[in-house]
């Protein structure tokens, strides 16, 4: 019997003592931190893994969560500096670095963080136009990050980032907002547009200034040519005149016929091309334009030699036959071709 009851006192001695063991051994999982009180007083922090800690004396107090948290901040009324009243919400991340300070320094910590989250989106955006406001969203960001980081930085935490997520405006404003945006796109539309046109004209007044400048240029080249023709045409005619006046000094009858003859033939021409005149009447003699080709027909057979000279025949007798064919048909020549024969 004696036996019997040491037995049982082992037993439960060895149960008491795995209890004491799972009592005092504690596991933490991966990403979490857990404080221990004793006696109510907070003593030290497990990490994750395996540990002991004193049954009996010591507890488990705040289970924290180290991993980085999202906060949703709802949404507020906010009323501008230029007395715009907008609907704003936003999204707050935090993670927590001192578990005890977060555990012991602030009660309810996402309360604390939504509330001061909150009050400042209110403050920063409150200093700040409207337009302002719906333009500079980054900066807002990094103003309530700023804020909201230094506030909350008793409590053990860090505020990773602070976003707005939507500002909504009131619909009135929203639509005087758009009809703003028409307009001043519908003035750029048109400043655009004159500045087209402007460049438009300049660039046709560009060019009718190289077209008139390149006009000018061909009129003055042009001009230089026909002045170049011209005195081309002086020299050969004044050196054709010096050839006949050389001539008729020499005492050439052949070429004063050729002479009379080329300005009469000309004349006749001139007259028959006249736009106002299409019949032409006047009293000439037939016989002086005849002599006058026959004296052109004399200077030809004397520059290239009658038909029996270049043959090899006797060219005293070409001398002889020729001044009579020349008397007899050059002596009209003498007689202006514009009088009146006698007895016409």
């Amino acid at each position: 019997m004696n036996f019997a009851g040491l037995d049982i006192v082992v037993i439960a001695l060895v149960v008491l003592v795995v209890l004491i063991l799972f009592a005092g051994i504690k596991t933490i999982p991966q990403g979490y931190q857990y404080t221990v009180e004793r006696f109510g007083r907070y003593t030290r922090t497990l990490q994750p893994g395996l540990n002991l800690i004193i049954p009996f004396i010591d507890r488990i107090g705040a289970k924290m969560n180290v991993m980085e948290q999202v906060l949703d901040i709802p949404t507020q009324e906010v009323i501008t500096r230029d007395n715009a009243s907008v609907s704003a919400d936003g999204v707050a991340f935090y993670q927590i670095l001192n578990p005890a300070q977060a555990a012991y320094q602030v009660a309810n910590l996402e309360n604390a963080i939504l509330n001061l989250t909150m009050t400042n989106i209110r403050s920063v955006m409150g200093s700040m136009d409207l337009d302002e406001l719906l333009s500079n969203r980054d900066v807002i960001n990094d103003k309530l990050l700023r804020v909201v980081d230094e506030a909350a930085n008793p409590w053990g935490i860090k505020i990773t980032r602070v976003e707005i997520k939507d500002i909504a405006p009131p619909k009135d404003l929203v639509d005087s907002m758009g009809r703003q945006m028409k307009a001043e796109r519908e003035k750029r539309a048109q400043v655009l547009e004159a500045e087209g046109a402007r460049n438009a004209q300049i660039l046709r007044a560009e060019g009718a200034k190289q077209s008139a400048i390149l006009e000018a240029e061909g009129q003055r080249e042009a001009a230089f040519r026909d002045a170049e023709a011209r005195e081309r045409l002086a020299e050969a005619e004044a050196k054709a005149t010096k050839m006949v006046s050389e001539a008729i000094a020499a005492g050439d009858v052949q070429a004063i016929n050729y002479f009379v003859a080329q300005k009469y033939t000309e004349a006749m021409a001139a007259i028959g091309k006249a736009p106002n005149s299409k019949i032409v009447l006047m009293p000439m003699e037939a016989s002086s334009l005849i002599g006058s080709l026959g004296g052109i027909g004399a200077i030809a057979k004397e520059v290239f030699g009658n038909g029996p000279a270049a043959a090899g025949g006797n060219p005293q007798r070409a001398r002889q036959t020729t001044p009579a064919t020349t008397t007899t048909a050059a002596t009209p020549a003498f007689r202006n071709p514009f009088d009146t024969p006698q007895g016409s």
